[in-house]
């Protein structure tokens, strides 16, 4: 996704720098590509080495990615029979790798839309302005009160003294973790989306219900 001749140029990931890169069809990509997401995602720059020179370009995004349940795009659904087998569904999922999905915080299974839905105006202009105007509030409750990073930016020590959880809810989390076999990746993204999902409620503190919500978002059951 970088040009890497004998001239590194920016790539769709560098151009994404501080916005979206969206990816549709997720499982359609070629590994090595998928595989080049994962440093970016984890420091926010992209390093291209060459006998001659190493490039390094700024690479802060937001991954957003689409992708079909199965190869026929029916597993699941209610009204259409699925004509895939369980490896053919297995092989589809594999294609993404586990370090890879270890990265995405938020995985969310969007079922299809009746077609009636799609005749009837739409009512949710009022409530995007309104979640539009949480997101700002939040973003900037985060801003301020982590010294000018947002949640997601947070590392190592910064997670401990920003985000603090009560010995109880450190319990909760440890257990879920060990039930699940979740990575250390995944543990503290977890403490960083429940402090964001406590920002859009406005609530001072992280609370067990906040750490609930942002472990039902991994997405673990496709493991």
């Amino acid at each position: 996704m970088e040009v890497t001749g004998s001239n590194p140029m920016p790539g769709e990931i560098s151009l994404a720098q501080n916005g979206i890169l969206f990816l549709d069809e997720l499982p359609e990509f070629s590994r090595h590509v998928l595989e080049v997401l994962r440093e970016p995602l984890e420091s926010g720059k992209i390093i291209i080495s060459r006998a001659a020179r190493t490039a390094e370009f700024p690479a802060r995004f937001q991954l957003l990615a689409s992708l079909n349940p199965c190869p026929c795009g029916y597993f699941g659904d209610p009204d259409r029979t699925c004509q895939c087998s369980v490896g053919q569904i297995q092989r589809y999922r594999n294609r993404i790798s586990g370090p890879l999905l270890d990265r995405i915080d938020l995985q969310v299974e969007v079922p299809r839309i009746p077609h009636k839905m799609l005749r009837q105006p739409s009512q949710n202009h009022s409530n995007s302005e309104h979640i539009k105007q949480q997101v700002i509030r939040s973003r900037r409750t985060q801003l301020r009160r982590n010294n000018g990073k947002s949640n997601s930016q947070l590392q190592g020590k910064e997670i401990e003294h920003f985000i603090p959880l009560s010995e109880s809810l450190l319990d909760f989390l440890e257990t879920v973790v060990e039930q699940l076999r979740l990575s250390a990746r995944a543990y503290h993204r977890i403490i960083k989306v429940s402090r964001t999902i406590a920002d859009l409620e406005g609530a001072e503190k992280v609370a067990q219900n906040h750490l609930a919500e942002a472990i039902s978002f991994r997405g673990f059951d496709r493991a």
